[in-house]
């Protein structure tokens, strides 16, 4: 590989795609995405369901489309993608360490480098669920690419763990093809996805949703035969007697997301305990100058448009960065999670310019006001802790408030959801 690169983008996901589109854009020469798989666009093939692009595009859009209309634009602009290539280190003089079938062993220095490598899912090891070890116990996301890549029905009785967005979408799609899904149980009291998949993809089909529930034992040897179902109590542990037994031949999982963050340890990048991503300021600069970070890495968002939206942001500064290191690190003010807030990205901001705060309440209400430094900020109808409240602060405010040091940020809530 040529030894000058500006912009190096680790992931080539929506993530990956839109920072390199945007540091071309911004003026970055040699914009590389390096990617771990055979072709670009991360899980946005296997997401053959519609709900993409509604608010970058202006509309619906499949994530094959989406996918399509990113590639499009990183060719256009001249970007470079280099597949199947692992980075194996990133230290923290932003050094890339990388191995590819096709390409040997890589050493690549960049001007900058932005962090893209989305989130996984938590898989049954990080559960603890007592039972034996039987075929059929799976992530939602790779029954997803069962049958929507490989055409491969791997059950035809399911029961879902967890109402993550990806669990609710692959219960309508499963029942589409014909088979059963006995429930999707969710631990805690609210649906741990998106109002619109609660209602499209379990209420439109009739499948039980269970709040307040969990999987206490899997039964069967070789093969799943059933889970056992319990309530939980206000300590999320189950209710002795509340146990019932729910036939299937598949357990899916679909308990949550995890920022993909091994190499931002390995450079020694401070990670946000709560998100599990990097601590970043407005311009999406990490705590090492010149490595950002965008997408699902830093926070696991609701929508791929606000993915897109992030990473561009990350793009743009990366860029910035990599012409004669001029951008700044925007640290002036630490914003921290108060009252009924649950964290707040970025953990920093310059406190002069205008800024776009992302948020997630720690339970759901009726009648929300966002207080920002103790200030009004604004009203919502709704709040849900599986919907990321997204605040537009304006740096005039900012400035004619003074803020200094540290910011708060509250959320007020009237009545109960």
């Amino acid at each position: 590989m040529a030894s000058r690169v500006d912009v190096a983008v680790i992931g080539a996901g929506p993530a990956g795609l839109a920072a390199a589109v945007a540091a071309r854009e911004r003026g970055a020469e040699r914009v590389v995405i390096i990617e771990r798989a055979e072709q670009l666009g991360g899980l946005l093939p296997q997401c053959i369901h519609n709900g993409f692009g509604l608010l970058y595009f202006k509309r619906d859009m499949t994530g094959p489309e989406y996918e399509k209309a990113f590639i499009d634009m990183a060719r256009s602009r001249g970007v470079e993608a280099m597949l199947e290539a692992m980075v194996i280190d990133l230290d923290a003089e932003r050094g890339i360490t990388a191995v590819s079938r096709r390409h040997g062993y890589m050493k690549i220095k960049p001007g900058s480098v932005v962090l893209a490598m989305g989130c996984r899912e938590r898989a049954r090891g990080a559960l603890g669920i007592p039972g034996t070890r039987p075929a059929g116990v799976m992530t939602a996301g790779t029954c997803q690419r069962f049958v929507n890549i490989e055409g491969y029905m791997p059950g035809s009785r399911y029961v879902i763990l967890g109402s993550g967005d990806i669990g609710m979408i692959m219960a309508r799609r499963l029942t589409l093809e014909g088979a059963k899904v006995e429930a999707v149980v969710e631990i805690m009291p609210w649906p741990g996805g998106l109002i619109r998949n609660e209602v499209q993809c379990l209420h439109d089909f009739g499948i039980p949703l269970l709040l307040e529930h969990t999987v206490t034992f899997i039964h069967g040897e070789e093969r799943v035969e059933g889970v056992t179902v319990a309530k939980v109590d206000a300590e999320r542990r189950p209710v002795p007697g509340s146990d019932r037994f729910l036939p299937c031949d598949c357990l899916l999982l679909s308990a949550g997301l995890i920022p993909e963050n091994e190499l931002s340890c390995r450079a020694g990048v401070e990670i946000d305990p709560v998100t599990g991503g990097p601590v970043v300021d407005q311009n999406r600069q990490t705590s090492v100058p010149g490595v950002f970070a965008g997408g699902n890495v830093v926070q696991v968002h609701d929508l791929v448009d606000w993915v897109s939206w992030e990473a561009e942001a990350a793009g743009r500064s990366a860029a910035a960065y990599a012409d004669k290191g001029r951008l700044k690190r925007a640290d002036g003010v630490r914003v921290l999670p108060g009252k009924n807030i649950r964290y707040v990205v970025p953990q920093f901001i310059s406190g002069k310019d205008d800024v776009t705060l992302h948020m997630r309440v720690t339970r759901p209400g009726l009648k929300a006001t966002v207080k920002v430094g103790g200030v009004m900020w604004k009203r919502y109808r709704t709040v849900r802790p599986s919907e990321m409240v997204i605040l537009e602060v304006k740096g005039q405010a900012l400035r004619e408030a003074g803020v200094k040091g540290e910011l708060a940020v509250d959320c007020e809530i009237r009545g109960g959801d």
